[in-house]
């Protein structure tokens, strides 16, 4: 009789430990801001895969060693103490700015289009002129350039938790568009009413 060969018997894998082998991270420190991610000078986990293909290659960050590591916390400790002093004294500039309300008036044509767009530069000089001091544009949180009239609430990011919001009227500006005729395709320009008399007399 012969004996039966058996298959091995593989391992059992729990759910978390096959998470762990496909999804595996390291730690890093940011030698940039990177958004949505952190600050400059501190620690972050992330997926090796993202480290190893983009922020380390980009030079956003570099590997977390244990004697790197070291050196970051020293250094976000020193950074924290400043921050925390320049928080202090924006302090009142922040309380002064959460709540401000900033008019900016913009050309738009018949049909309530904004010509153009109002960004974060034209922002910072608005808001520099209300209260005497200049706020540099990069510290003007905009996704994207506003493109219509209306109130727009904008965080301007000052120094570490100091983030007031100011709301941005968006005023139109009415402005005659040209009119196009269908059958020839030629652009007439509105004619004004000294133009109009000019015609009639001769």
């Amino acid at each position: 009789m012969r004996t039966p060969i058996l298959a091995p018997v593989k391992p059992t894998v729990t759910a978390g430990e096959a998470n762990k082998k496909g999804n595996h991270r390291m730690k890093v420190i940011l030698s940039q801001d990177v958004p949505k991610l952190g600050d400059a000078g501190t620690i972050q986990t992330v997926k090796d895969g993202f480290a190893r293909n983009y922020l380390i290659p980009q030079g956003l960050a570099t590997e977390a060693t244990v004697g790197a590591r070291k050196n970051a916390e020293q250094r976000l400790h020193s950074i924290q103490r400043k921050v925390e002093r320049e928080e202090e004294a924006q302090k009142s500039l922040a309380e002064t700015l959460n709540g401000m309300r900033i008019a900016i008036t913009a050309r738009v044509g018949e049909q309530g289009r904004l010509f153009g767009s109002i960004t974060s530069a034209d922002i910072a000089e608005k808001v520099s002129a209300a209260v005497g001091q200049e706020i540099d544009r990069r510290k003007v949180l905009l996704d994207e350039p506003i493109r219509s009239v209306g109130d727009h609430q904008v965080t301007v990011h000052l120094v570490g938790k100091l983030r007031p919001v100011v709301t941005v009227a968006v005023a139109g500006e009415q402005v005659e568009e040209p009119v196009v005729e269908a059958d020839s395709g030629l652009i007439v320009e509105p004619v004004s009413d000294d133009e109009t008399e000019d015609l009639t007399e001769a």
